[in-house]
């Protein structure tokens, strides 16, 4: 049983958190880079006003709302609030909607006394029941919520109490708090709204105004906010598909903050002080190779090993990533229970090997390799594998895709071989990934791999009460040896994902899941 103190404004801004990239290359050096930051951004005066504009390549698809894309990430961040909140760099959970918590010792209820003072923008009270309203919406599969499978769980909701909730789940579930990170508290009487992206109701700092397609999503300031007005005005995200484009349009002032930015592009920004790189520490983001195991040619395991064995992971980070990120063959991060250091070796790169099973297959047909237009180093990790893969004596064929419909892709497991993208999830506790991301999700999963073994492995470290303890581990293990032998994920490296921006914009956070967050952000003159 445990239970959190409501807070206030208990946030880290990005200036005790910037890292110049010389520092984030070299690990000698970062205190007095931090230390540096921080005392520059705690120098800076307030001011109140004006509009951020944010420049990012992808648009809203409101039938994928809680995809995790950026666009729907930017109107989840600003426009709602969740009922608790984990630290970037940590799975300590934080009050938000809920005050306090307490969750019982079987793991199988959790009692949540909510904020009384909260309203939606429409001057709505937020209570209970729009607590049990938002999971249910987001339980519902048609919702494509990665986390669905956790918050279908929850089979009853005590809302007697306007300002309390007890859940009842129907087993336990280690990654509970994950959800209640995840979820958006929305309005049930504006739901029409949010379905067609023609209005959102939240109780966040911003208020949503309008979305353009193919163009913008505006907001402005929400006076009225819970946790004390936003200095901004409001914000501007301004949907521009190349990359180039967007840092050219940060360097003419067009733009204030970039949501990603490649690394030689934030190389040059770096020794300009008109800019500011900031590492997104808690956000990691895992660029693989996704299989589906029902496509031609890679229906076989042994080819996806094969495939694994052949690429040169180390090669694609120093060449198009400057080194900065960690190769694996496993998903995890050093600091997870799950991470395992001699397993997360298993795919260094042997081509002869590769070769070995490719002999043992025979003909293999030409197999397509799906990857995100508008990044120029998503289309060098395309290329760098297509060769590799062409030394292995497996033959591909390169299909650039633009990212809406690369998310088709991934929510409907319709690519027609394998593809190249990203995912997180890896920074929660480790049962979200398997039982959540699209490409992981035991039951419904993009490579479309359905099997017994893998989903009880999932099953067993799902319903472990404590994420570290010795059994969890152990369940870990098994999960583990599943996905390495099935290859239908591989992965290639693991990184944190950058924002740049002008040096006049302060005080910017953002969640684990990558929303920003800019209740305290402000632009300096």
């Amino acid at each position: 049983m445990f239970s959190r103190p409501a807070r206030l404004r208990h946030r880290s801004t990005f200036g005790a958190l910037a890292l110049s990239l010389a520092g984030l290359l070299a690990v000698a050096g970062c205190t007095s880079a931090v230390d540096q930051a921080a005392a520059e951004a705690g120098s800076a005066e307030v001011t109140e006003g004006g509009v951020l504009r944010i420049g990012d390549g992808g648009d809203l698809v409101p039938a994928s709302f809680y995809s995790g894309a950026l666009a729907g990430a930017t109107i989840t961040g600003l426009v709602y609030d969740t009922l608790v909140s984990y630290p970037p760099d940590g799975l300590e959970a934080e009050p938000v909607l809920a005050e306090s918590w307490e969750v019982s010792p079987d793991g199988k209820s959790v009692t949540l006394t909510l904020r009384p003072d909260v309203t939606f923008h429409n001057g709505k009270p937020f209570t209970s029941e729009d607590v049990e309203f938002s999971l249910r919406t987001y339980a519902d599969p048609m919702r494509a919520g990665q986390l669905a499978s956790t918050a279908a769980l929850i089979t009853e909701y005590d809302t007697s109490n306007p300002h309390a909730i007890t859940l009842t789940l129907s087993q336990p579930a280690s990654n509970i708090l994950d959800l209640l990170d995840i979820v958006p508290i929305i309005d049930k009487n504006t739901i029409a709204d949010f379905d067609a992206g023609s209005g959102y109701n939240g109780t966040g700092a911003f208020r949503f105004v309008e979305w353009k397609p193919s163009s913008s999503i505006t907001f402005e300031a929400n006076e009225s906010y819970w946790d004390g007005a936003p200095h901004l005005d409001g914000v501007e995200y301004l949907v521009i598909p190349d990359a180039q484009t967007r840092v050219s349009q940060l360097r003419s002032g067009q733009l204030d903050l970039l949501l990603s930015i490649a690394p030689r592009d934030a190389e040059q920004l770096e020794s300009d002080n008109r800019y500011q790189l900031v590492d997104q520490t808690g956000v990691e983001r895992n660029w693989y190779i996704g299989a589906n195991v029902q496509a031609p040619g890679i229906s076989d395991v042994r080819v996806r090993q094969a495939i694994a064995y052949a690429v040169d992971n180390d090669r694609i980070l120093a060449d198009v990533y400057q080194g900065y990120g960690t190769v694996g063959s496993l998903p995890w991060p050093d600091y997870s229970p799950a991470y395992d250091a001699d397993l997360n070796d298993t795919y260094a790169q042997d081509v002869d090997k590769a070769k070995a099973l490719v002999a043992a297959v025979g003909a293999i047909p030409v197999i397509p390799i799906t990857y995100t237009t508008g990044s120029s180093e998503s289309e060098a990790v395309a290329q760098i594998i297509h060769a590799d893969l062409a030394a292995a004596g497996i033959e591909t064929r390169l299909e650039p895709v633009d990212q809406a419909t690369n998310l088709k892709h991934l929510i409907g497991g319709t690519y027609g071989g394998l593809w190249i993208t990203a995912h997180t999830y890896t920074q929660y506790t480790p049962a979200t990934l398997p039982t959540s991301a699209y490409p992981f999700n035991s039951k419904k999963n993009t490579s479309n791999f359905i099997d017994p073994d893998y989903q009880a492995a999932v099953a067993n470290a799902w319903k472990i009460v404590d994420p570290t303890s010795a059994e969890a581990r152990a369940a870990y293990e098994v999960l583990n040896t599943e996905l390495l032998d099935n290859a239908f994920l591989i992965e290639l490296f693991a990184s944190e994902n950058w924002l740049a921006m002008s040096a006049n914009v302060h005080g910017v956070d953002w969640s684990k899941k990558a929303e920003l967050d800019l209740s305290d952000t402000y632009l300096s003159e």
